[in-house]
């Protein structure tokens, strides 16, 4: 197979297009509003509908498909009644450190926002899924994420009452969740994680401010100490259009 001189190599293979040639109209509307935005930057208004039937001669129901998957992709976000260039995802490192350094270490600032904080006794599934004893006591600790007053996704914590006694009264909902267990001398031991992608439910949707038909990547964590205890279990909701995992593998 030839590939383009300039080919990326996170690009998709010869652009996308089948080897018999033949592309869906639309398709080929969104590479050239894709190549559009990548002139016109972040944050820019891109030429409404109407302008890009006209430029690209073709149906705007075409137009619209095109854009719709641009937006679903992150490349654009809706902005009152116009479109703009959406700035670059966010990373997150796929490890045990908080949402709080990842945002950081991109120039952004980050932010959680107080949903729900109660109590009740641990059902039989989460008690066998995290070692947690049936019926004891947790915590439910559920927060919007945020970047730079932006929502950008859920997240919901749960973990033993005995373990944090005073979660209510003593921990900033604003705050990072593991530097409130660092001072408290509670330790990391290891996680099992599992990523996959679902759409949000309409509580969901609302909270994060997001239609009910984007994707979104979903992160079920459960963590133990450095004893082996057990110490959380999470589950992230993020938007798919702002986030992007990363981790660093080694063969060792």
């Amino acid at each position: 197979m030839d590939y383009p001189n300039d080919q990326a190599p996170g690009a998709p293979v010869r652009s996308g297009i089948p080897e018999h040639g033949r592309i869906p109209k639309y398709y080929a509307v969104k590479a050239q509003i894709a190549a559009l935005v990548d002139e016109l930057g972040e944050g820019a208004m891109i030429p409404t509908e109407r302008d890009l039937t006209e430029r690209y001669e073709v149906a705007r129901e075409t137009v619209r498909q095109a854009l719709r998957e641009l937006v679903l992709e992150g490349r654009l976000r809706r902005q009152g009644r116009g479109t703009v260039v959406a700035g670059p995802k966010l990373e997150q490192p796929l490890s045990l450190t908080s949402y709080t350094e990842g945002v950081r270490r991109q120039g952004r600032t980050p932010g959680r926002s107080l949903v729900t904080l109660d109590r009740f006794p641990c059902p039989d599934a989460l008690a066998a899924e995290t070692g947690l004893t049936r019926g004891e006591p947790v915590w439910h600790l559920e927060r919007l994420l945020l970047a730079d007053e932006e929502r950008v996704g859920l997240e919901s914590t749960y973990v033993s009452v005995a373990r944090l006694p005073h979660l209510d009264t003593d921990f900033d909902p604003g705050s990072s969740f593991y530097g409130y267990l660092d001072a408290r001398g509670i330790r990391f031991g290891d996680a099992d994680e599992r990523i996959e992608t679902v759409l949000a439910t309409p509580r969901e949707a609302l909270l994060i401010g997001t239609p009910p038909a984007l994707p979104m990547l979903l992160i079920h964590r459960v963590s133990r100490d450095a004893d082996g205890q057990p110490l959380e279990r999470v589950r992230g909701l993020y938007r798919g259009d702002r986030f992007s995992f990363v981790t660093k593998l080694t063969n060792r």
